[in-house]
């Protein structure tokens, strides 16, 4: 057990050693007698009081748990010095994918720490900023979140959201005067916006009108209810959201929600109907081509109609309608449904070994990136899908966006990889040829990393590829200070992505790995499948497999392991930590859904139903408490340091998923070392998170990391004393 492997001195000098090893005095959190029954079975929640977020009690609890945490933190050594390096290695341009819109191109713009990206218009080589959110507020906690130029060029149409809430606003504004309309659209969640072909309005998504919004300049407050009647709207630019001519809604199923996309045409309206996190959907195309109000009198086409597969519209010609489907595919194929006979459908190009990652239509061209071990490749084919060119990409990374020019003559797509955050890349239909238009330079000479990937059995023999990032002369020789990040859920793939402060691990010598775990989606719908409902276990079994792996080939040991994820991944940390903490040595559970028997209550956690089941269901109760982190804390063993962290106003998952099991955990206090929680203010479930407070929770969660798996962030780069010795040294040498 780590413990018995302290030295001797140690104990006697506890302040100058980790704060883990002295006793730590939890903010009180006293225990309720809420129980609830299901199916027969009576469940305590003695924390139930911690859900509601407003409280005075509950405010009184976050704040004296952030002192904790943070005066734990301040201990760290070298925590500073990996704040520097952290805001040096963040600070490179970041480009976002560009889109082509009446001759120019228009993309989002980092020049390295701007708390948000702005905005840019680039037009014969010139560039000027559109639209800058860093000047909408003083925090920096205003972020656009998605944005639609209209087929003219003369407005565009954006959201914001405050303070890392999925709430957003829409605004339309006009480009030839640089002024926004004075009418804003409200009650917006889950929505993109898609302008007519006339430039004079743009469909959108939003919720009834019942939530509370607070005055002045103060954000939307969140409500943390469950979300239903979402419908698809028609709003008019320079008219009052009242005026919005209602496109679709389903008063009868109040879960669906709805996504409209114009064809590129103008002359359909490509309707998604939705219900959860699962990606069957229905299917209806509009036909937007009557001379008059078009919108309710165009004739409404049903394609696909019971929820049984995916059906993902991505383009038209003529009279026929392409799609990426899992019909009879759980890797996806592509299909021709004809618009003009509803139920006719041809298949254009089969399912093949690897999924379809996506795919689109553009002009003569059908452009697929699929998946190969959970690594993008990027393949041509004719309108027929007779034949396919492969495009040549450079090593292990991803592909995000593809979005045509104009023309139809070529196709502008992010591509990053480990080792290099995403660059602007354009693709020439014509010749297949792929070229750069704008990568960044990082601070930072990666030429000495490593990504590779490997392959190890989990619990039942099933083979799971993982991806191990390390510095070129780190072997397995001996054990090293590793982290290992894992999700496995909502047929979400872990491919190659950037994150600047993993840099800042591997060049100080820790291992860092990136498990695909069954639920994902990396080899299609059967492997997300065997993640989900009562196969959920097979997750965790996964992530177990994959820390044993790298102990048992000499990367690292139970001494030297950290272990972390966010949401889904956050359970998935949580519940491994509950079933096997002799594995870790630190763990860092972010934002996770935490509380099974509870989640579909709150949000939109009844959308993740399709993945997890519910308590309601006496079929799936019994598995769901039997992993659920909050229920299976242990008692009286060795459980890593945990540093939970999540946000006070996460109306995703709810801040008191974590409030509640950290209150569990330093209730239950298995074993020395620290359980603490580090609650982000003005924030949520982590997107629109501006740069400065992604730096410092990088920063609080990498330190906790490295203090507890021997991991020495050198206040001296050029010293090579490890961190260890660097330590026994100053206790020996003390009076």
């Amino acid at each position: 057990m780590r413990n018995q492997k302290l030295n001797l001195f140690s104990l006697f000098l506890g302040v100058l050693m980790s704060p883990a090893l002295l006793a730590l005095d939890y903010p009180a959190a006293p225990r309720g007698d809420v129980v609830d029954e299901y199916h027969g079975v009576k469940v305590a929640d003695p924390y139930r009081w911690l859900e509601d977020v407003d409280d005075p009690k509950v405010l009184a609890w976050v704040a004296a748990e952030n002192r904790l945490t943070q005066q734990q933190l301040a201990d760290i050594p070298g925590r500073k010095a990996l704040r520097q390096r952290l805001e040096t290695l963040w600070n490179y341009e970041k480009y976002g994918v560009p889109e082509e819109v009446a001759g120019a191109l228009y993309y989002t713009y980092n020049n390295g720490l701007q708390d948000q990206s702005v905005l840019l218009r680039e037009q014969a080589g010139e560039r000027r900023v559109v639209l800058d959110p860093n000047q909408l507020s003083s925090d920096g906690t205003r972020a656009l979140t998605s944005w639609e130029v209209s087929p003219d060029g003369r407005y565009l149409a954006y959201g914001l959201a405050e303070a890392g809430s999925d709430w957003n606003r829409f605004y339309v504004r006009d480009l030839h005067t640089g002024k926004d309309a004075a009418q804003v659209l409200d009650y917006i969640k889950f929505s993109g916006m898609s302008w007519s072909k006339d430039s004079k309005g743009f469909f959108y998504s939003r919720y009834p009108g019942s939530r509370e919004v607070k005055s002045g300049d103060s954000a939307q407050a969140e409500v943390f209810s469950e979300l239903r009647n979402q419908a698809l709207y028609y709003h008019q630019v320079g008219t009052p959201q009242a005026d919005d001519v209602l496109i679709m809604a389903d008063a009868k199923h109040p879960k669906r929600g709805f996504s409209g996309e114009v064809s590129a045409d103008g002359r359909y309206l490509l309707i998604s109907i939705w219900q959860g996190a699962t990606e069957e959907n229905a299917l209806y195309v509009r036909d937007l081509a009557h001379p008059q109000s078009p919108f309710l009198r165009g004739r409404l086409i049903r394609l696909v109609d019971d929820f049984h597969a995916k059906y993902e519209p991505i383009g038209v010609h003529g009279h026929y309608l392409y799609a990426l489907t899992t019909d009879g595919a759980p890797r996806g194929r592509i299909v021709r449904l004809d618009l003009q006979h509803p139920g006719r459908q041809q298949q254009v190009i089969a399912q093949s070994d690897y999924p379809i990652e996506q795919a689109k239509l553009v002009g003569e061209h059908l452009l697929l990136t699929v998946m190969k071990d959970a690594v993008h490749k990027i393949s041509i084919y004719p309108r027929d899908g007779s034949s396919s060119t492969p495009i040549v990409l450079p090593g292990l990374g991803s592909v995000t966006g593809m979005r045509a020019s104009s023309d139809a003559q070529r196709v502008y797509f992010s591509y990053a990889s480990f080792l290099n955050p995403p660059q602007q890349m354009q693709l020439n239909l014509a010749n297949a040829s792929v070229s750069t238009l704008n990568a960044a330079k990082l601070p930072i000479d990666t030429a000495n990393l490593v990504a590779e990937q490997v392959f190890y059995p989990s619990k039942d023999g099933t083979q799971i590829p993982m991806f191990l990032l390390r510095r070129k002369d780190i072997t397995s020789n001996k054990p090293h200070p590793s982290m290992l990040y894992g999700y496995g859920g909502f047929a979400i793939s872990l491919t190659p992505s950037f994150k600047p402060e993993r840099l800042a691990w591997l060049e100080q010598g820790g291992v860092y790995a990136i498990a695909n775990l069954r639920g994902g989606g990396e080899y299609g719908e059967a492997w997300h499948q065997a993640g989900t409902l009562k196969n959920k276990q097979n997750v965790f079994d996964d992530f177990a497999a994959a820390a044993k792996y790298l102990i048992a080939q000499g990367w690292t040991s139970a001494d030297q392991l950290a272990v972390s994820g966010r949401s889904n991944g956050g359970l998935l940390v949580a519940a491994v930590s509950n079933q096997n903490p002799e594995l870790f040595a630190a763990a860092l559970p972010g934002v996770g859904v935490l509380d099974m028997l509870r989640f579909h209550k709150f949000t939109i956690g009844w959308a993740w139903t399709g993945d997890y089941g519910s308590s309601d269901d006496a079929k799936m109760f019994p598995a769901l408490r039997a992993y659920s982190p909050l229920h299976n804390v242990p008692t009286g063993s060795d459980y890593p340091a945990t540093l939970i962290t999540t946000a006070d106003h996460d109306d995703r998952v709810v801040p008191g998923h974590s409030f509640k099991f950290a209150a569990a955990l330093q209730h239950a206090n298995p074993g020395a070392a620290p359980k603490l929680i580090r609650i982000e203010s003005r924030a949520g479930h982590g997107s629109g998170m501006p740069t400065s407070k992604k730096i410092d929770q990088a920063t609080d969660e990498m330190a906790f990391a490295a203090h507890h798996t021997g991991l020495e962030f050198k206040r001296n780069r050029s010293s090579n004393i490890p961190w260890q010795k660097m330590l026994e040294q100053s206790v020996l040498n003390a009076p």
